[in-house]
């Protein structure tokens, strides 16, 4: 089932390949759905290209392909005839294997996240990554975020990796998770629950456990994966 913001963006699209045979930009998605930030319209593209509703075409940024409306919008005048969303990626390097040969999806890269001291939110999309389909769950939502610091690095996480993170709002003790510091500022870090406080833990020495109390920080994901380029 999608929800309804779902429903409207991924009507938007087709209205506007149906009228105008080009795609509406991100900023213009963006507008149509009253949101914030372009993240969220990279947020909803994932989802519906998960339930099966829009596939990215590999190697062409932006390129998408409605494959199936919703009951609901199929059977308005019209009809459905899928159209693409052309894109202007260059193409892979010689021998490399197409993306949907890995069973991969390309989610957006939120910007850098701290594993050190905590930097501002991350919320605008600076790229996009190529993801191993097994990394994530079909029932949830993801996105990247490059790592920055390294504090971490006793967890295997190092200055310049990407790590692959699926959203909740709720994490056990011991899971490495993105945390929201009193509203402003995120990091990266393993949680520890300490009664009515949360404690923040590096995974190398030199970085000190900040703790806080519980309702200054919010869980925005959990940690699900890596990818390190040499």
């Amino acid at each position: 089932m999608l929800t309804k913001k779902q429903i409207e963006l991924l009507e938007f699209i087709h209205k506007r390949m149906q009228r105008d045979g080009v795609p509406p930009s991100f900023d213009e998605m963006k507008d149509a759905l009253d949101l914030r930030s372009k993240s969220g319209i990279h947020r909803l593209i994932t989802a519906l290209e998960e339930r099966g509703f829009i596939r990215r075409l590999a190697h062409k940024a932006r390129a998408l392909e409605i494959v199936k409306l919703p009951d609901a919008l199929a059977n308005k005048p019209g009809g459905f005839q899928p159209k693409v969303i052309a894109g202007d990626k260059a193409d892979p390097p010689k021998g490399a294997l197409p993306v949907d040969a890995l069973n991969a999806v390309e989610l957006p890269v939120m910007g850098r996240i701290a594993a050190g001291t905590p930097i501002e939110a991350i919320s605008e999309v600076s790229h996009h990554v190529a993801v191993p389909g097994t990394m994530m769950r079909q029932d949830a939502e993801h996105y990247a975020l490059e790592v920055k610091g390294d504090s971490m690095i006793n967890a295997g996480i190092n200055d310049g990796d990407i790590v692959v993170i699926r959203e909740t709002g709720v994490a056990d003790s011991g899971d490495i998770v993105v945390a929201l510091v009193e509203g402003h500022e995120a990091t990266l870090k393993t949680l520890r629950k300490r009664g009515n406080a949360i404690a923040l833990e590096a995974a190398n020495p030199a970085y000190e456990t900040r703790v806080f109390p519980a309702d200054q920080v919010k869980v925005q994901g959990k940690l699900v994966g890596l990818i390190r380029s040499y």
